[in-house]
């Protein structure tokens, strides 16, 4: 245990020339007792910057959103995780609720949205999205769960190349504190992440046995826009809010229409 008698604590991240952001990024986890930095072959300083600000940096190369977290995982010396990505910071806020969090005895914990809490597996938090300029409150982009802090030997990220997510065997709770997404790149760069993305997820429905229709084609974008924009009040959020809930609606218009190519042509 460390001495402030708490669970010791691994921040783990995996990169990919993220040199100009992963500064902020390791100053926000600088709390934690150590970081891991997992890189697949970056050629802009990205593993010479990790290594400036302490962190132990493995190079590896790429398996996979899913596969690739998870190694990162393994890596670690201690069974408390959290999983960053270069382009997130840890929130004053949300270090103490994590701080807290990882503290004996691990029931009533200040922060957690239950206070007779068995002892927990995992915790979940808001991430709050930056986009076109603006921090989006509504709609997609937040509150976005994301479920992040966890113990590894009752938790484990999933086997998907994209849309990876944490399976826990045990309770999760929800921490107070925003674990702010900063992210820089462009629009066009994130509408192209977006077709990549739409392809990977495209060929791993397919995969688990998953077909696609017209009806799913035509609905599914519609039913998303209603619900983020109208329910989860995205138009709040103004421009950048509209813009990013068409894009997550071409996205899965994308998804389902590469889905429909691929079966048409039976790949």
């Amino acid at each position: 245990m460390t001495s402030d008698d708490r669970q010791p604590l691994s921040a783990v991240l995996i990169t990919r020339n993220a040199a100009s952001q992963l500064a902020e990024c390791l100053a926000s986890v600088a709390f934690c007792d150590e970081i891991i930095v997992v890189d697949s072959g970056s050629d802009d300083g990205t593993a010479e910057s990790a290594e400036r600000h302490g962190a132990r940096v493995i190079q590896s190369d790429w398996r996979g959103f899913g596969p690739q977290k998870q190694f990162a995982v393994e890596q670690a010396s201690h069974d408390w995780v959290l999983c960053v990505d270069a382009d997130e910071r840890v929130s004053e806020r949300l270090r103490e609720s994590i701080l807290a969090a990882v503290t004996r005895p691990q029931s009533g914990i200040p922060g957690t949205q239950s206070a007779s809490a068995p002892k927990l597996a995992a915790y979940r938090f808001a991430r709050c999205n930056r986009f076109m300029g603006r921090y989006l409150r509504h709609g997609e982009g937040y509150p976005d769960w994301s479920l992040r802090l966890f113990d590894r030997r009752r938790a484990r990220w999933s086997a998907d190349a994209v849309h990876e997510k944490v399976l826990v065997t045990g309770e999760i709770a929800t921490l107070q504190g925003d674990l702010l997404h900063e992210s820089a790149e462009s629009l066009e760069t994130y509408l192209a992440k977006q077709n990549r993305y739409s392809t990977l997820a495209a060929q791993e429905a397919l995969a688990s046995g998953k077909r696609a229709t017209v009806v799913y084609l035509l609905s599914s974008p519609v039913l998303r826009f209603i619900k983020f924009y109208f329910f989860r009040l995205g138009l709040l959020d103004g421009l950048p809010g509209l813009v990013h809930i068409l894009a997550g609606c071409a996205a899965s218009f994308a998804k389902y229409a590469k889905m429909l190519a691929f079966q048409r042509n039976g790949k």
